[in-house]
C-alpha cells in the first residue's frame, strides 16, 4: 500500500526515507484519528501543500501540553489540521481565535470539529488577519492575554503579524511561525529556485534576518516540515 505521506511532499530532511521513518515510527502511531481524517481529506486538495506538516503538529501539541496553554490565536486556518490539533490539546475551558479569509476551507473541517465536541473552544473569524488583529488591539483588554499563537499565512505580512503578536501574546508566551525555511530554498542560490517560489522566498529571507536580531524574543529554528520557528516572548 502506498504511504500516506506520499501525497504531500513536504519535508526538509535530506533523506525522504528518513522522514518516512520518522512519520511511521513517531508521528502517525500517535496521531489522533480525527487529525488523520483531516490529513487524508486535505491530501486530495489542489493546495494540499498549505497544510501543516504532521510532524510540526506533533511538536505544537507537545509545546501546548508542556506549558498548559489555554488562550490561543491562529492566523491561517486552511482545512484546519493545526486548529483541530490545538483544540484537542488545550483544556476544555481553553479558547482559540482562528482567522482566515477562506470560510469554505474551514467548512470542510466543521463536521470533524463537531464530531470531536470542540466547537465551543473555537471562534472562527472570516477576515484579513491584519484588520482582525488591529481590532483585537483596539480593545485594550486583549493586550497580553494570549498564551500561544500560530502563524501560517501570507509570508509578506509575517513581520507585521509579529509586531502585533508581541502586543497580544503575554510575556512568557509562545509564538510559532510556519514555513520559515520555504522548502529549503532560503539556502539555495537564487538561480536554482523555481520562479513560483521566489517571491515568498525573498519575504521569508527578509523576515528571518529581522527575526534573528529581535532581542524581544528567544527563538529556535526547527528544520522539520517546511521549517518552523518557535519564539518565546521575553
Amino acid at each position: 500500500m502506498a504511504s500516506l505521506s506520499n501525497s504531500i511532499s513536504k519535508g526538509l530532511l535530506y533523506s525522504p526515507e528518513l522522514r518516512e521513518y520518522m512519520l511511521e515510527t513517531f508521528v502517525y502511531p500517535r496521531e489522533p484519528k480525527l487529525l488523520k481524517e483531516i490529513r487524508l481529506i486535505t491530501s486530495n486538495q489542489p493546495r494540499c501543500l498549505m497544510a501543516t506538516a504532521p510532524e510540526n503538529g506533533q511538536l505544537i501539541a507537545l509545546l501546548l501540553k508542556l506549558t498548559n496553554l489555554k488562550k490561543t490565536i491562529e492566523i491561517g486556518v486552511f482545512t484546519g489540521y493545526s486548529l483541530v490539533l490545538t483544540a484537542l490539546t488545550i483544556p476544555d475551558d481553553g479558547k482559540i481565535i482562528a482567522i482566515d479569509l477562506d470560510r469554505d476551507a474551514y467548512q470542510m473541517e466543521l463536521q470533524i470539529i463537531k464530531k470531536a465536541n470542540i466547537e465551543h473552544k473555537i471562534n472562527f473569524i472570516q477576515s484579513s488577519a491584519l484588520s482582525s488583529l488591529d481590532e483585537l488591539l483596539n480593545e485594550n483588554d486583549n493586550r497580553g492575554i494570549f498564551d500561544f499563537a500560530f502563524i501560517d499565512a501570507d509570508r509578506v505580512s509575517y513581520q507585521k503579524y509579529h509586531e502585533r503578536m508581541l502586543e497580544l501574546v503575554k510575556v512568557g508566551g509562545i509564538i510559532v511561525y510556519d514555513n520559515t525555511l520555504w522548502c529549503g530554498t532560503v539556502a539555495m542560490p537564487e538561480k536554482c529556485v523555481k520562479e513560483t517560489m521566489k517571491p515568498n522566498r525573498q519575504h521569508i529571507i527578509e523576515f528571518n534576518k529581522f527575526f534573528a536580531s529581535d532581542t524581544r524574543v528567544q527563538i529556535f529554528q526547527v528544520p522539520i516540515g517546511d521549517g518552523i520557528t518557535i519564539c518565546w516572548q521575553l
